[in-house]
């Protein structure tokens, strides 16, 4: 990792993008051990970073700190993931229902060019590039309506959602019928048909409760009810 220039990105912010992003993608498994010392090794960084950045996650709820035994990525609360999705569907759709009749166009044109890298992700079952296009075409679609900004908000809440939804991703189907569902609310929108996107965006939002008991019960290791202590490796032998 290059050592960022004064006055841009601190290194912390730079570890806790990267760890946030294997986190959401699953690659750093829900109750896994996060261990400092191979991080900052890997990422060529001193410890002092990866402290803060866990940090930072932390309140993110994605790392739990247990003394005396270490720092886990935290597993998947159910009641966390109903309350991000709360928070997610009130600002999304309130972006909608503030857009007005015509839409700036240059923004369409983003809106359209990403469902078209979403159909190339479909064709090609890369399920890790549609989930970043799915995150840009969200974000693009409060902007929209000028309320970008709103979107950090939406992104501080959804850790615990995020992962359900990486996690569906591969089911049967799945990637087709949420880019039917996002070409439906772009096409509303264009139409200028703000009433009928809005609430195209609100069943599509509400598509993580489909999915969630089968992830669950492919996956019951990566949830949990309630706080759980880990246990160090000399405690299980």
């Amino acid at each position: 990792m290059s050592t960022p220039r004064a006055g841009t990105v601190t290194s912390r912010q730079i570890v806790a993008e990267e760890l946030r992003s294997r986190i959401l993608d699953l690659s750093m498994p829900p109750g896994s051990p996060v261990q400092e010392k191979e991080i900052a090794a890997e990422l060529r960084v001193s410890r002092t970073p990866v402290r803060e950045a866990l940090i930072l996650l932390s309140q993110e709820g994605l790392v739990e700190v247990f003394p005396q035994v270490g720092t886990f990525v935290t597993r998947i609360d159910p009641a966390a993931v109903t309350h991000a999705q709360f928070v997610r569907e009130a600002l999304e759709t309130a972006s909608i229902r503030d857009l007005g009749p015509t839409p700036d166009p240059a923004r369409m044109g983003r809106l359209r060019e990403l469902l078209d890298d979403q159909a190339k992700a479909v064709a090609a079952n890369d399920v890790d590039r549609f989930f970043t296009l799915d995150q840009e075409l969200h974000r693009s679609l409060m902007a929209l309506a000028g309320h970008e900004s709103a979107w950090s908000v939406v992104a501080a809440a959804k850790g615990h959602l995020d992962r359900v939804r990486r996690a569906s991703l591969p089911l049967p189907d799945t990637l087709d019928r949420l880019l039917t569902q996002h070409r439906a609310v772009v096409d509303e929108i264009d139409e200028g048909a703000n009433d009928r996107a809005e609430e195209a965006l609100r069943m599509h939002l509400r598509e993580v409760f489909r999915d969630i008991d089968e992830i669950r019960s492919r996956t019951p290791q990566f949830f949990t009810s309630g706080r759980s202590r880990p246990r160090r490796r000399m405690e299980l032998a």
